[in-house]
């Protein structure tokens, strides 16, 4: 199963955008890896929040395949220790699914009919982080799953 990270809109840190792009080198040893950045959504000013969830999430609807299994990275999704994500994960992966897909949304959140489109939701705190700021904790994460996949040490066990 291919992983794929779907970002809306670039990542405006320098410093966020070299730690994901590492990240991204990193899981290459581990799985088949793709971002897919969106565009950004234009003039967000001018629109209402609604608004420009509902662009996002045309946007966002038009990446995904039928036979997607899509992850939204929500504040009110499952929690989980990097542990038993990792259990997630290897069962996740054994779908009959040919992508796995990530989603991190924009500043506004998920319109809801990403949100029904979606086949789960996972949480990565009960803090909150900007959407920026989720993609590079979101990528050492999921390095870190995939390292514990394989077998290799993990300082916490």
């Amino acid at each position: 199963m291919k992983l794929v990270l779907l970002l809306t809109g670039k990542t405006d840190q320098t410093w966020i955008r070299d730690g994901v792009a590492e990240y991204g080198k990193r899981i290459l040893k581990y799985a088949r890896f793709e971002i897919v950045t969106l565009p950004d959504v234009k003039n967000p000013g001018n629109r209402s929040a609604d608004r420009a969830m509902s662009k996002e999430a045309e946007k966002m609807l038009s990446v995904f395949r039928s036979d997607d299994h899509v992850v939204l990275l929500d504040e009110h999704g499952r929690s989980f220790s990097t542990i038993e994500m990792a259990g997630w994960l290897r069962s996740t992966m054994t779908l009959p699914k040919k992508r796995l897909v990530f989603v991190v949304g924009g500043p506004w959140g998920f319109d809801p009919s990403v949100k029904a489109r979606a086949d789960q939701l996972i949480s990565l705190s009960k803090l909150t982080f900007s959407h920026q700021v989720v993609r590079l904790l979101f990528a050492e994460q999921l390095y870190r799953v995939l390292s514990v996949i394989a077998g290799d040490p993990y300082h916490h066990e």
